[in-house]
């Protein structure tokens, strides 16, 4: 498949590219298009950064979430892979143009909103990746933390109870030391995001393993749990849980499906990172979610004892690594309960340095590319992560379903469907690339803000609205209406509503 390759200007080589482009105040040399030399990600690379996406502690939340709903085990696996099925197809269309002109997201949306309109999407899509980057910073926080409690107790009453933002001083600490670690790696830029997801990728494979086999042969099997039947007694029952379990599902990677470009620009070729991603994420998304069930069923055959939440695998470990559980001896326990926190801070920096910061810190950067750098950019993102207060999205498996994923969304489907649309349908796959870096249209002209895109955007956003304030609780005394019906359909409602209207508004204004 055609590839386009530029000469990118820096400090030791000459730039064949036009002296107006380069001093354009839209142009930077991290939003540039990649060069040949730049392009090193191969099948492997893309494998192992969706595998190390996948092995995280939402995805354990995801699944169990779906099974607390009602769902058995074989239901709530079957609605996790056709949601992964589902979503693998806008990612791998988003994918295609990021590899063959080597641009990150926010320069491919500047085709269909404008130089200066693609700002819009480009910061929808930061925002939702600052509240990922503070759930998977607090989770990981929230796993260190545990283990200092195993080993000092009175850590969990440092400050004497004292809260901040409904947290307490303890979990201020452990999520400020893990945000910490993730600031120290977006120092070292795109090349340290590849090399650590390839040895994260295995090392938290291996760690999960090993947890699994160990309760199995303690629990003499697979569990109890696997043999529990849904709640549901009828189809329908089933299908106004299943729809908005897969809406959520597709939700939880619709933010890779926009800002996928930002890592297919450093392809190989398109060969590479189409098989890479088809292998890496369906099938890490099933087996791990796979996993997650059977550790979890073990895990309540083994510990009868236990009231906690067994879905919770940081819990899990700690109460594995108690000394009120004889398993280990106390030098195994301590050694256990070490790698056990490594394996959990390994994963929680994997996803969220590739999924949650890579993406931002490039949407920040487009608002001022002369002034914002990929460092900067990622900085600003963690800053966002912080004040989202990411552990209210946890309260509850309602909040995180109805309220997050299925919220976002609906922000994030119709900027897809208008993307693709425009690239797919309009374009024919051919964009002027050197006229995205341009600065010197007006701006209320086409090319610096598309209002036809900004108008299906609203469109494609506005029937999701009623239901979304629903789940707020906003609006909870009137009955429903047809639009809080459909907001369990979101991302599709958002996806082909905004295309559909972009594309024929589009033909319209040409004609």
């Amino acid at each position: 498949m055609e590839m386009v390759h530029f000469s990118i200007p820096n400090k030791n080589s000459s730039s064949t590219l036009p002296n107006e482009l380069v001093n354009s105040q839209l142009y930077s040399a991290n939003l540039a298009p990649t060069s040949l030399s730049q392009r090193t990600w191969t099948t492997w690379n893309y494998a192992a950064l969706w595998i190390s996406m996948c092995h995280c502690l939402p995805t354990y939340a995801l699944c169990g979430s779906l099974i607390t709903s009602g769902m058995n085990w074989f239901q709530a696996l079957i609605t996790i892979g056709i949601g992964n099925l589902i979503i693998l197809i806008p990612i791998l269309l988003m994918a295609q143009p990021g590899t063959k002109y080597g641009i990150p997201f926010p320069i491919l949306a500047r085709s269909a909103f404008g130089t200066w309109g693609a700002n819009i999407p480009a910061i929808l899509r930061g925002l939702v990746a600052c509240g990922w980057l503070g759930i998977n910073v607090f989770l990981g926080g929230e796993a260190l933390k545990t283990f200092v409690i195993a080993v000092w107790p009175d850590y969990e009453h440092l400050g004497h109870n004292w809260t901040f933002l409904s947290l307490s001083i303890s979990s201020w600490l452990t999520f400020g030391l893990c945000l910490s670690i993730h600031i120290i790696i977006i120092c070292y830029g795109m090349e340290a995001v590849k090399k650590f997801a390839n040895w994260a990728a295995p090392i938290v494979l291996i760690m999960t393993t090993v947890l699994l086999v160990w309760l199995v042969v303690k629990a003499k099997g697979l569990g109890s749990m696997l043999y529990k039947p849904s709640k549901f007694q009828t189809f329908h029952e089933f299908w106004m849980i299943f729809i908005p379990s897969l809406t959520s599902t597709i939700g939880f990677w619709s933010t890779l499906a926009l800002n996928i470009p930002d890592f297919t620009r450093f392809s190989r070729s398109q060969h590479d990172q189409m098989l890479g991603q088809s292998l890496g994420l369906p099938l890490t998304m099933l087996i791990f979610s796979t996993m997650a069930v059977i550790i979890t069923s073990t895990a309540q055959d083994v510990l009868k004892d236990v009231t906690g939440n067994l879905w919770d695998p940081v819990y899990l470990l700690s109460v594995i690594t108690s000394p009120s559980h004889a398993f280990f001896s106390t030098p195994i326990r301590i050694i256990i309960a070490i790698i056990s926190l490594l394996g959990v801070l390994i994963a929680t920096v994997s996803v969220n340095i590739a999924a949650n910061i890579v993406s931002p810190a490039n949407d920040f950067a487009n608002l001022s590319p002369r002034y914002i750098s990929f460092k900067t950019g990622g900085l600003i993102t963690c800053i966002l992560s912080v004040i989202i207060m990411p552990w209210k999205l946890l309260s509850s498996s309602e909040e995180y379903i109805f309220t997050w994923l299925i919220g976002y969304s609906a922000l994030l489907g119709p900027i897809t469907g208008i993307i693709i649309g425009d690239y797919y349908l309009l374009r024919r796959q051919k964009l002027e690339i050197f006229q995205l870096y341009y600065d010197t249209y007006p701006l209320y002209t086409n090319r610096a803000m598309n209002w036809i895109s900004i108008l299906a955007l609203v469109i494609g956003i506005a029937p999701n609205m009623s239901g979304f304030l629903r789940s707020l609780q906003l609006n909870q005394n009137r009955e429903k209406n047809f639009f809080d019906h459909i907001y369990i359909y979101a991302w599709f409602v958002g996806l082909f509503l905004a295309g559909f209207v972009y594309v024929i508004t589009m033909l319209i204004h040409r004609q």
